[in-house]
């Protein structure tokens, strides 16, 4: 994966993205504590509210140097987290976004940063069907719909169907969205 310099770097005059710092874990554990954001995820944490899991997963996350972590800070908060990150052969992206801060283009600003920096393509991601959303950040930044999966969310208990999602190849000026 190819990736930028490590810094921090303005997305808008309110929105920067940084790499993740211990005192950050905090405020994403509490985002985590959501249950409507844990529904809405679907494929989040087994328990949101085991702080040790949540710990040994953000030790081991930070520690691989594969993993692109970084923090989307607003009006000097923390609102949320972004990450690229390898599945198989493909580079996957995800985001969560404090529940009080949704709508706010937060997500969107986020992951056009990020995506600036990882300049690997194609790039991938996955959304619940219903989670509209989570769609609509994606398509901002570009992605399209190249197919369907399923699998056990347990956020909600149950087997959820899913969109698989690609950043094309000629996707590389995140710019305009």
């Amino acid at each position: 994966m190819s990736v930028g310099p490590r810094r921090v770097s303005a997305v808008t005059p309110e929105v920067e993205l940084r790499p993740v710092r211990d005192d950050d874990l905090p405020a994403f554990f509490a985002h985590e504590q959501d249950p409507q954001a844990n529904w809405m995820a679907a494929f989040g944490p087994k328990d949101p509210s085991d702080r040790a899991a949540f710990d040994a997963h953000w030790a081991r996350i930070r520690a691989d140097e594969r993993i692109v972590n970084r923090t989307i800070v607003a009006g000097g908060e923390v609102v949320g987290h972004v990450a690229a990150f390898p599945v198989d052969e493909q580079t996957e992206v995800s985001y969560w976004i404090n529940p009080e801060r949704w709508g706010r283009g937060y997500a969107t600003a986020g992951l056009t940063a990020l995506l600036r920096e990882v300049r690997q393509r194609p790039v991938h991601a996955r959304a619940a069907k219903d989670n509209g959303a989570s769609l609509a950040v994606l398509r901002k930044c570009g992605f399209v719909v190249v197919g369907e999966d399923s699998g056990f969310a347990v956020g909600r208990g149950v087997e959820v169907e899913e969109w698989v999602l690609e950043l094309p190849a000629e996707a590389t000026d995140q710019g305009d969205h």
